[in-house]
């Protein structure tokens, strides 16, 4: 089965406005590390994780099947990038302290990825698998956004957008002393802002090549009597689990 790349064509608007993750998630994960020598961000993206890890390990791998993500991705002299699907890597085995994978598993062959985990993880690796559900923009506007992600652009979301909508509470983990943590990300965001963000949705990149037109204008229309002129603060609901190999 070939990988699914749903980001290339829009990368530049992904590394814009896509959410990086708080310290406190950096942090707990840490807290199951033994040593910190070479670390594996699987499905980096634009590198927000990867840059995050280089500033603890020796050492970064990050891969990603988007050329076009990578060419956008944080440069550190520690984190080197290539080509690679999650499931078959070129790195050799018992190599990693910490395997991460954030907002992407609901992409892969889990069976396949969670094989290649072991294979290429030193004994008693860290793997650390999170992801973030509907972002919360207050009581008045919360509505608003739930019809638009479920009736207007929900026929457009990849059947595996539920794995995220359960966060991952279906998907094998089969890692020992696994654990479950979640976490606020927390952004002060303009509603121009907010809706850049949105365009970052891999269905509302579906929705616009289907119908050539850009539904979340209609959007940003139908918040902005209630948005008004002020920044507001937003809330993604990050959920985690983490095991040991």
């Amino acid at each position: 089965m070939q990988p699914i790349d749903r980001f290339s064509g829009h990368a530049d608007l992904y590394a814009q406005y896509r959410i990086d993750y708080p310290a406190e998630l950096y942090d707990f994960v840490l807290s199951f590390v033994r040593n910190r020598q070479s670390a594996w961000d699987c499905a980096t993206g634009n590198g927000q994780v990867a840059g995050a890890l280089a500033a603890i390990f020796e050492q970064v791998e990050a891969t990603d099947i988007s050329e076009t993500q990578l060419i956008l991705a944080v440069k550190k002299p520690n984190i080197h990038y290539q080509l690679s699907p999650a499931e078959q890597t070129p790195f050799p085995d018992h190599t990693f302290d910490l395997i991460t994978v954030a907002q992407s598993l609901h992409w892969f062959n889990i069976s396949a990825f969670h094989q290649e985990v072991r294979r290429v993880a030193k004994p008693g690796a860290v793997i650390a698998e999170w992801g973030y559900g509907l972002v919360k923009i207050g009581s008045d506007l919360d509505p608003i956004l739930l019809d638009f992600y479920r009736n207007r652009i929900g026929p457009y979301w990849d059947p595996q957008r539920k794995y995220i909508d359960n966060a991952y509470a279906t998907l094998p983990f089969p890692f020992a002393n696994a654990q479950r943590a979640g976490f606020i990300a927390r952004r002060t965001w303009s509603l121009a802002r907010f809706l850049n963000y949105l365009r970052t949705w891999s269905a509302v990149r579906q929705y616009i090549h289907e119908n050539e037109e850009d539904p979340v204008n209609g959007l940003g229309e139908e918040l902005k009597s209630i948005w008004g002129e002020e920044e507001r603060e937003l809330q993604f609901p990050i959920f985690l689990r983490i095991g040991h190999v």
